[in-house]
Formats: C-alpha cells, sequence, structure tokens
C-alpha cells in the first residue's frame, strides 16, 4: 500500500512538472506573439512590406513654359530610370561584375559609381541613373535579355539566369529646352532632382511642380523576392505642373539677342545686357544678358576664354572652387541682380524733376565754361573746352553736366529725393524673377538724410551711385507712358494641363510720377536727342526713337592697367509721341569706343527697327525721310532691252544686261521688290538664263557714298540702316553678308552705318 501510495506520489509530481512545462513553453510562445504583434509591430510590418512591396514614385511631368505665341521654351518629357535590385545581386560577384561593367559602359557612368550602387544588399531597388533618353533605355533593354551564370533561387543550383532578375526600367521625366541658350538667364534651369535652380524655373518652382504618381508592385516574400503577376501591381498616374505663358516674344528675344551679341564681341566688353518693355503695361518682350549658357547642359561653362583658364589651374580644390564662381556668373541674370552707375541717362529725371516743379523750362539757358565749383569740389563737363551758351533742350542733346548740376542744385536734395524715389530707385521693381537687387540707403544710393550738395551734384548727372537695369527701363517707360509708372512682369497667365487659362496678369499702375505735360515737353526733347544729340545712332527713320546716352565711369574700379572702366548705356523708347516699346542697352567695361552715343544707341536702334516691322507699327516718315527712301522696282519684263535700259538710266539708276537678246525676260530686284536710290538692276534677255553671281565685298569702315559705289561695282545694293539726316559723317560698321560669300547679282546687302561725332560724353 505504501508503495502503491509513494508512487502515485511521483506521478503527480511528474504531471505537475509537465504541466509547468506546458504551460512556460505556451507562455513563452504566447509572449513572443505579443512581442511581435503589439511590441516590435511596426518594425517587422515595415520589413514584410519592404519584402513584399515595392512602391516606386513616378516623377510629375513639370508645366510648359511658353513664349506669348505658344511656342515651347521649356517642357517636360518621358525619360526613364535604370535600377538594380541589389538584394537579389547579393554577394555573387559573377552577376554583379557583368551589371557593373555593362551598365557602366551604356549609361556612361563610372564602373566605381555603379558598383557602389549595388552593393546595398540589403534593399531591394536602388537607382543607378534618372532621366534616360530612350537611345540608353534601348540598350539596357537588350542588355536585359541576356543571361548570367548564378545560383537559381527555386533549384539552389548554378543556372542561366535572365539579367532581368537584377535589373529593370521605370518611368521618369526629363526636362528640355528646344532653343538651348536662348532666354537663358530668364528661362532658368532645373537640376537633377528636377527642382528649378535659377530663373522662372526657381521663381515659379512651387507652380510649375506637378503632383507625383506611384507604382505599387507586389512580389514575393524571401530574400530572392520576384515580382508577382501584372494584376498585383497598382499604377496612380502623375499630374503635370501649371504651365506659364510668357510676356517674352520669341522673335523679339532673337532681335534682342543677335544685337546685343555682335555689340558685345566687338566692343571686347567684360558684359553686356538688354531689356525691352512694353510701354503702356510693364511687359517684358525680351531681355537678355549676352554669354547666355546652354540650359540643356547649364553645368558646362560656356564661355571659351573662361573654360580654359579654369582648365589650367593644377590644383584640385581651387579649380573646383573657379569653375563655381563661373557657374554662377553665367547663371546671373544682370538685368535684374546687378546695380550700376547709370551715368547721364539718369539726366532724363533730373530733367523731369526740375519741369515738373516748374524750376526750369526748355529755354532756360545755362553757359557751360567746361566746369562747376559746388562747395570746395570743381566738377569737369565731359567736354573740357565747354559747351557755351545752351537752353535746356541742347544742354540735354549735349548731355553737359555743369548744365544738370545746376538744374540739380535749383531743386534741391528735397525735391530731387521725392522724385528719385517715385521713380522707382529706392525699392524693388517687384518683376517676378528670382534675386532682384535691393537698392540701399547710404550704399547704393544717397539717403535724404545725409545728401550733401556734393552728393546732389554728382546725383543730378548720373554718377556716386547705383541702381538696376531692370529699375532704369521701367522709369524711362514712365516717361514714355505719360508719367505712370508700372509694375514690371514676365509671366502674362498660367494654364492647367488642359490648356484651361487659372491666372491672368492685369497691368498695375504703381503711381503718377510726373504730370502728362511733363512727360509730353520730356520726350520731344528726347526726340531731339536722337535726331542731332548724342543719340543720334539711335535713329530710326519713320519711327521717332525718343532717347538718352550714357557713359559712366565705374567710380570704385579700374582695369590691370590701371585706367579707368565704364558702361555704356542708351535708353529709349518708339515712336516718342504714342511709345509703344521701351528699350535699355547697357555694355560693361567696353574696350577701344566707350560712349553710349558710340556703341549702345546703334544697338538699340537696330531692335526698334526690326521690333517695329514686326509688331506692324506702320512707319510716319518725314518728307526728308521720304526722299531719301528706297523704291520699287519697275516692271521691266517684255520690254525691249534699249527702252528698259533708258527707264533705268533716266531714273538714275546702273544697269547690267546679261545675255545677248533683245528683249527682257527677267530682271533682278524683281517687280515691286525693293530698290536703293542710284542702286543696280540686272537684266536676263534669255529664258531660264543662270544666274550669276558675285562675291560680296568688305563694305566696312566707309562713307554712304564709297558703300554705294563699291557694293555696285560687284554687282549689288545696299539698303542703309542709321541717322541718314547726318549721312555726311556716318560711317559703315556693320554689314549684312560677310565679305567673300557669293550671292546673285543686285542682290541687296544691308550697310549699318554710324556717326563718331558728337556722340561722346567722354574725351
Amino acid at each position: 500500500m505504501a508503495v502503491k501510495t509513494a508512487r502515485q506520489e511521483l506521478m503527480r509530481r511528474l504531471m505537475v512538472v509537465l504541466i509547468v512545462l506546458v504551460i512556460g513553453g505556451f507562455g513563452a510562445s504566447i509572449f513572443g506573439v505579443v512581442k511581435v504583434q503589439l511590441i516590435n509591430g511596426e518594425e517587422y510590418r515595415a520589413v514584410a512590406e519592404n519584402n513584399q512591396l515595392r512602391d516606386t514614385v513616378v516623377s510629375a511631368e513639370r508645366g510648359v513654359i511658353y513664349d506669348c505665341n505658344m511656342k515651347v521654351l521649356a517642357k517636360s518629357a518621358s525619360a526613364y530610370k535604370i535600377y538594380v535590385k541589389p538584394n537579389l545581386i547579393g554577394n555573387d560577384e559573377n552577376v554583379r561584375k557583368k551589371i557593373v561593367q555593362r551598365l557602366s559602359e551604356i549609361l556612361d557612368m563610372t564602373e566605381e559609381k555603379v558598383r557602389n550602387k549595388t552593393l546595398y544588399t540589403d534593399k531591394n531597388y536602388i537607382v543607378i541613373k534618372s532621366k534616360v533618353e530612350t537611345g540608353q533605355k534601348e540598350k539596357v533593354s537588350e542588355f536585359m535579355d541576356e543571361t548570367v551564370r548564378a545560383i537559381s533561387a527555386q533549384t539552389g543550383k548554378l543556372a542561366d539566369i535572365p539579367i532581368s532578375r537584377y535589373i529593370g526600367i521605370d518611368p521618369d521625366v526629363k526636362r528640355y529646352y528646344p532653343y538651348s541658350s536662348f532666354a537663358a538667364s530668364v528661362i532658368g534651369f532645373t537640376g537633377s532632382d528636377d527642382v528649378g535652380l535659377s530663373g522662372l524655373e526657381l521663381q515659379y518652382n512651387s507652380t510649375l511642380t506637378g503632383t507625383p504618381g506611384r507604382i505599387i508592385t507586389a512580389q514575393n516574400g524571401g530574400l530572392h523576392s520576384n515580382s508577382m503577376p501584372i494584376e498585383y501591381e497598382s499604377i496612380y498616374d502623375a499630374k503635370q505642373g501649371t504651365s506659364l505663358v510668357l510676356t517674352i516674344d520669341e522673335v523679339v528675344q532673337r532681335y534682342l539677342e543677335k544685337s546685343l551679341k555682335q555689340a558685345y564681341i566687338d566692343a571686347h566688353a567684360q558684359a553686356a545686357y538688354g531689356i525691352v518693355m512694353d510701354v503702356k503695361t510693364g511687359a517684358i518682350l525680351a531681355l537678355a544678358n549676352e554669354g547666355d549658357f546652354d540650359l540643356n547642359n547649364p553645368f558646362e561653362i560656356a564661355n571659351s576664354e573662361a573654360k580654359t583658364k579654369i582648365d589650367d589651374i593644377k590644383e584640385k580644390d581651387k579649380r573646383s572652387e573657379a569653375l563655381q564662381s563661373a557657374q554662377y556668373a553665367q547663371w546671373r541674370n544682370r538685368a535684374i541682380s546687378d546695380s550700376y552707375e547709370p551715368g547721364s541717362v539718369f539726366k532724363l529725371f533730373t530733367l523731369s524733376a526740375a519741369l515738373d516743379e516748374k524750376v526750369v523750362t526748355p529755354e532756360t539757358k545755362y553757359t557751360c565754361g567746361g566746369s562747376i565749383r559746388i562747395a570746395n569740389r570743381r566738377i569737369s563737363c565731359w567736354r573740357h573746352a565747354g559747351h557755351g551758351t545752351q537752353d535746356l533742350t541742347h544742354g540735354l542733346m549735349n548731355s553737359c553736366n555743369p548744365f544738370f548740376i545746376t538744374v540739380g542744385q535749383r531743386l534741391g536734395q528735397e525735391k530731387f529725393f521725392k522724385y528719385f524715389e517715385a521713380f522707382g530707385f529706392t525699392e524693388r521693381t517687384g518683376i517676378d524673377l528670382p534675386a532682384e537687387a535691393k537698392p540701399v540707403a547710404g550704399v547704393t544710393y544717397h539717403p535724404l538724410e545725409t545728401m550733401s550738395i556734393v552728393n546732389l551734384a554728382s546725383s543730378s548727372f548720373g554718377q556716386s551711385f547705383q541702381i538696376t537695369p531692370i529699375q532704369m527701363i521701367n522709369a524711362i517707360a514712365a516717361i514714355g507712358n505719360d508719367g505712370k509708372l508700372m509694375k514690371p512682369y514676365i509671366v502674362a497667365k498660367t494654364l492647367d494641363e488642359k490648356g484651361n487659362v487659372i491666372s491672368e496678369t492685369k497691368p498695375t499702375v504703381r503711381r503718377q510720377v510726373i504730370a502728362e505735360s511733363t512727360a509730353s515737353t520730356v520726350q520731344s526733347m528726347m526726340e531731339q536727342v536722337v535726331i542731332a544729340g548724342t543719340g543720334k545712332n539711335g535713329y530710326v527713320a519713320g519711327y521717332r526713337v525718343a532717347g538718352k546716352t550714357g557713359t559712366s565711369e565705374k567710380l570704385s574700379l579700374r582695369d590691370e592697367s590701371g585706367n579707368k572702366r565704364y558702361v555704356a548705356s542708351f535708353g529709349c523708347f518708339a515712336p516718342a509721341n504714342d511709345a509703344r516699346i521701351a528699350i535699355l542697352i547697357a555694355i560693361d567695361d567696353p574696350k577701344g569706343q566707350i560712349n553710349g552715343g558710340q556703341i549702345a544707341a546703334p544697338v538699340a536702334a537696330e531692335v526698334i527697327q526690326n521690333t517695329m516691322v514686326y509688331l506692324n507699327v506702320e512707319p510716319q516718315y518725314t518728307q526728308e525721310e521720304l526722299a531719301k527712301l528706297d523704291t520699287r522696282a519697275p516692271n521691266l519684263v517684255g520690254m525691249s532691252v534699249e527702252s528698259a535700259s533708258k527707264q533705268l538710266t533716266g531714273g538714275g539708276y546702273k544697269v547690267k544686261v546679261i545675255g545677248n537678246g533683245k528683249s527682257v525676260k527677267s530682271q533682278i530686284p524683281a517687280y515691286k521688290q525693293s530698290l536703293p536710290k542710284n542702286g543696280i538692276v540686272i537684266l536676263y534677255t534669255q529664258e531660264q538664263a543662270k544666274a550669276q553671281k558675285s562675291v560680296v565685298p568688305n563694305l566696312l569702315n566707309l562713307t554712304i557714298t564709297q558703300a554705294n559705289q563699291k557694293a555696285i561695282d560687284s554687282g549689288f545694293n545696299i539698303k542703309i540702316s542709321g541717322n541718314t539726316l547726318n549721312s555726311s559723317e556716318l560711317i559703315s560698321y556693320k554689314q549684312s553678308e560677310a565679305p567673300g560669300t557669293e550671292l546673285e547679282y543686285a542682290s541687296t546687302i544691308t550697310i549699318y552705318f554710324k556717326s563718331n561725332s558728337g556722340v561722346n560724353e567722354i574725351e
């Protein structure tokens, strides 16, 4: 009985131990479940989702940037991302080697860079390269069709595994600029992440940026996860950003860029910039900085001379620093971000203030003896001998410094500063472009509180303070706009992806700066500057240009030889009596000829002439201009050679007959085509006669008479561009067709003339 009891006790104890063990094990399992689900649940879920789902962001297309006529200036287009799956490559160096070699070759990347991206073996998606174009993408696709010897995830044995198991292609977008360097400093560019870095791309980045899409792909679990069938893929389409329609006109912009580039080259300048503005609205029709870069390759230095200097730097850190500095310099929009001493163009605002305050009239006289003393300072006129006695109109035409110092003194500091402020020189214009320079009292201009009479004197003729080009043209346009100062703008409207208008910019009048009657008086005086004053090279027949020249000394800067440096400029609007467009041209640090009347005014004249014709502004010629205009060729076809020749020579034209026939079968210039006074006409006497050609001569540095005779001797007509009212002093400085070019007989070559007499402001 005792034995039985002992056995029962032993069995009881064993059962207790067994129960404890079972309960303990079950408890541990429960604790494990609790720990996974509650304590570390988020962590494990993230790992599971990472292995089971691949969530790929699809870049959205940025909005399109159009010019005012809906020409595309910037757009996004389809591109591709090439990615690898490092977790599948793992430690298989055979797979890694083949992928690294081929992708680096196809994508123009270093093997080191590709290899490093394949080493993130805990990741199932690493982008090798974004914004890949179709050609490279197709080569990658071909590579994906190949195989590589690797361990099969299914059998665990070596097998020929498709490359497509380890790499893939996703959709992407890339920003394109169809016209490369066109309006580069205005449009700007984006970085590798499709975020705007300069220009409008930066200013309107949030507007242009679209909403990204997503591709969510389900995958088998495990280390060697593969994408599951297509029904397990969810696609959320990207939404395009808002588009911009600019005030920039592609045609006017090209006129400005072309003329500015040639002036920059001819002047061997440090920089050149120009702006064309709609006077009545403040809309910017064109804005150019010579030396603009390729928007499709913005980090490449466009200036070959600067690039060579950088490449010659041996020390890596210094070369990198020089490269970065050169990049920032070429991206800089000087017309918005830089300030300069305006020089004599500023006399327009001293004049406007004085007339508005009635302290002078156009007939006010002053005798210039070559200098003037203000306090303890003697300030010279640019013409050391002086201008003698002149009225205010001629003082402006001659750009006489002492006269305008006197006008400024009559105004006094308080009234002068009142108009300085009213014309907008103490504040930003508010143009919708980034990095507009901010005027700073006591730094960029003299505040009223500390303005001495010497400060007033120098300021009266545009020295000792600085303004921005955009401030200057906005103020000039206010005079042309009957005294109303506008807010300049460059984005006319925004559009949704279907082309519907979201918003539209309305012209904004900031204030009436001067009376309409004052503005009218200044307009007339400015027109005289262009007809017979320092601005005569800005003259355009039929369009009544009103303008003012400027040649300002860069007071704080000298060149390497210690010589003074200048900014040559010309500000104007046309027509003088009903202004449509205002133009500012500035050439920074020119060599050789340095006066605004010599090198900036001719650029403005070219732009005005081309732009007015393009905008269909009807010219209004004076009788003197009409007498010098080209005529239209008469219809000579069918006439006898003798009669045609007699008619032409009687009209003062030269004749060249080609062929032995008796009657005229064809002619050049053709009927109603432009025929210059005293030009040449070619008469062909055979049907379908082979056109005769001649070589264009060098027609530079000649008077009108000399150029015309030399052209006719070579069988060409010329079209004269320049101030023919002063034809006796004009010299040719540019021709439309390069010397040595072969052209058909009687073709017309445009010759650009300018005067070097009476246009100086620096002797």
